[in-house]
Order: structure tokens, then C-alpha cells, then sequence
């Protein structure tokens, strides 16, 4: 467990295990501990690193104008470069698989490949995209005004923890939220692996995956049976099954 400062908010990230590096991203209102069982199944091989959004879990909650969108790219690549890595398999689920895609599409030298679980790519039109964030606003009024009873019961968050609401009530409306179409246009240049995942359960998110899988050149899908959104809890050893083929494919 480490903590890195960045302008004067604690980041806390975790690194398990030695190998080639894969840096995974929780959901929003999840925390790193939502990947647990994927440091245990992949440390032997592979330097897992996990970390807690800003506003999440252990890490600090700065003023609202510090969460956004390239803030959180901004984190990942110094959470990298604190590893000693220049470049890494890049991953996410939901919130953190947006902020993968977004990722590569600032720094696409330091992806070695990418895998985006139970997430979508944002939207190209201007009103989908308003529809969308004006229900991330309203969460983080509710987080704020209500406090963590506001909450969803989902199985990432009830097993995570947070030092406060307001955190949460700020990540909605700075990452959460979203700027532009800049990630969904992104997707046919993107040229790294990419393994597309989603559970067979989470139909808020199987357009998005076909969208992905369709749009990316060369991507791998996979649909896990029996999984909901936080599909690596849900069916943990087929979920591990589909990540670590994928991993070991890329040599």
C-alpha cells in the first residue's frame, strides 16, 4: 500500500506481485478492494496494480474543481510512473473502463493492451450525452444532501468503504460526468489488444459491449453467464478464466 500526492490530494494505490504490469480501475462509488480476487488469482505473475479514485475509499476528497475526467487519466499515469512502469495492460470496470479508454487515448504509448469490463464508450450525441449527466448531478446532489444512505446496494459498493459522501457527491459530477465524444470517436484508432467484457446479466451495457467489440479493430468479447454488472464478483472464476487467457495471449 503506498500513497501518492498529487498537488496536495493523497492518491492511495496498491501494487501486488512482479511481472508485466496490468493496472486496473474500480467502478464509481467501488473502491480497489472490488479487485481482490484478481490480485490473488494474478499476482505470481504479474504486477496488479489497483488504486482509489479520488473521492474514493482511501483517497482524499479535493475541492469539486479537481475532479474530472483528465484528472483521473492524470492519476493513472503517475500511479504508473510511481510503479516504475512505462508501459502496462490497462483495465477497468464501468467507471474505470471509460477512464481506461480514456486513458489510451491521451497516452496510447503507455498501453500494452486493454480491457474494458461491464463499461461503455460515452456518447457521440450532445443530448444522450446531457440525459446522462444530468442523472450523474442529481446523484451527487442526493450523496450530498442524504450522506452514503443515498447509496446504491450493488455488490462493488456494498463491499467497499469510503471516508465520505461528499467524495462520492464530487466524483459524480467531475468524472462521472461527461465533457464530449472524445472516447467513443477515439475507438477505431485504437490499435492494442483489447479484450471486451461484460456480463450476460448487465443489459444496461450489452449494446455499449457490441459497440466496443464492433468498433475496436480486433477485439476480443466475452459474456460471462450469470453476471451482473460487477461481473469478476459475480462469477469470479469464469471472469479470471476470460482475463487471464486474454493476458497470456498477448506473449
Amino acid at each position: 500500500m503506498a500513497t501518492l500526492n498529487r498537488d496536495g490530494t493523497n492518491i492511495h494505490y496498491e501494487a501486488h506481485g512482479t511481472g508485466p504490469a496490468v493496472l486496473l480501475s474500480h467502478g464509481y462509488s467501488a473502491t480497489c478492494r472490488m479487485w481482490d480476487g484478481q490480485i490473488a488469482a494474478f499476482k505470481d505473475r504479474y504486477k496488479v496494480i489497483v488504486w482509489d479514485m479520488r473521492g474514493h475509499g482511501q483517497s482524499d476528497t479535493p475541492e469539486q474543481s479537481a475532479f474530472s475526467e483528465a484528472a483521473t487519466v492524470a492519476d493513472m499515469k503517475a500511479i504508473l510512473e510511481a510503479c516504475g512502469e512505462t508501459r502496462a495492460v490497462i483495465g477497468g470496470l464501468s467507471l474505470g473502463g471509460y477512464m481506461t479508454a480514456a486513458f489510451h487515448l491521451r497516452h496510447p504509448g503507455m498501453c500494452r493492451a486493454l480491457m474494458l469490463f461491464d463499461t461503455g464508450p460515452g456518447f457521440k450525441k450532445d443530448d444522450a450525452r446531457e440525459t446522462w449527466n444530468i442523472r450523474a448531478r442529481t446523484r451527487g446532489d442526493d450523496l450530498e444532501a442524504k450522506g452514503f444512505a443515498a447509496l446504491g446496494g450493488s455488490d462493488e459498493v456494498r463491499m467497499s468503504q469510503h471516508r465520505s459522501a461528499l467524495g462520492l457527491a464530487r466524483a459524480a459530477r467531475g468524472m462521472l460526468a461527461q465533457e464530449n465524444a472524445g472516447v467513443i470517436n477515439s475507438l477505431p484508432g485504437i490499435a492494442v489488444p483489447t479484450l471486451v467484457l461484460a456480463g450476460a446479466n448487465d443489459t444496461p451495457f450489452l449494446a455499449a459491449t457490441d459497440y466496443m467489440a464492433a468498433k475496436i479493430p480486433g477485439a476480443r468479447k466475452v459474456i460471462i453467464p450469470d453476471a451482473g454488472h460487477a461481473s469478476n464478483l459475480h462469477q469470479p472464476a469464469l471472469f479470471n478464466r476470460a482475463m487471464g487467457d486474454f493476458l497470456a495471449s498477448l506473449g
